[in-house]
């Protein structure tokens, strides 16, 4: 046997076991989605305290900031309910319109976290004394988002499967297989954002914690994949 037929023979020979295992042609194919949602307490609230001083030397400013979160820091530890840590802090040059360094300026936040919300809404009228509320926002927490999307997952599922039943009966077929089928979470509105001004007025007149309106936020649950009708 020449050199040129045991080419084509060993060719031959790997190609034949691939054209094997090939898959026969699947017919009656069809892709679903189906999607469920349910509107949710917001239990979640989160709120940004900051503060910003203006010195002639950096070292000043630098200063006064950190006795302004620590006496923050210190006030909130008397709040059990409300976790909180020190956010976004900054300092840096001013110059004049001539280029001219005429001082330094700095910023220090404080973020507060917290399910009680009457507990939350005491310490940010406590720290206004000295901090500035930056905003306020809400959100479903982690806990409730998880126990809210295991019970969508049920429902997602029992949708699917309503609008493959009703495919099936469209096209007259007698039964359906699930071929695959995938299950996504994470849906969900964002955070809800008080109104700074309208608090800021509210605080400034009455020496009373303000209060919040949590609203809702909607928590999703959808589902892809596809059946084969029989």
């Amino acid at each position: 046997m020449s050199l040129r037929q045991l080419l084509v023979a060993a060719s031959l020979f790997c190609v034949a076991p691939v054209l094997a295992h090939e898959e026969t042609p699947r017919y009656n194919q069809i892709d679903l989605h189906a999607e469920v949602s349910r509107e949710v307490q917001n239990d979640m609230m989160n709120a940004t305290m900051y503060a910003e001083v203006n010195e002639s030397n950096a070292a000043a400013v630098t200063q006064k900031l950190n006795r302004i979160g620590n006496d923050a820091i210190t006030t909130a530890k008397q709040h059990k309910n409300v976790k909180v840590r020190t956010g976004y802090n900054q300092t840096y040059p001013v110059y004049d319109r001539n280029n001219k360094l005429t001082g330094w300026r700095g910023r220090t936040e404080v973020r507060l976290e917290s399910k009680d919300f009457a507990a939350a809404s005491e310490l940010v009228g406590a720290l206004q004394g000295g901090m500035q509320l930056g905003g306020v926002g809400f959100s479903v927490s982690p806990e409730l988002r998880r126990e809210t999307e295991n019970e969508l997952m049920k429902e997602v599922v029992a949708a699917f499967r309503q609008r493959a039943d009703v495919m099936k009966q469209a096209l007259g077929a007698k039964a359906y297989k699930l071929r695959n089928l995938a299950v996504n979470t994470g849906g969900g509105g964002a955070p809800r954002p008080y109104a700074v001004a309208r608090m800021k007025t509210e605080m400034a007149v009455a020496a009373d914690a303000p209060s919040f309106e949590a609203g809702t936020s909607d928590v999703q649950v959808s589902a892809n994949g596809g059946i084969e009708l029989e």
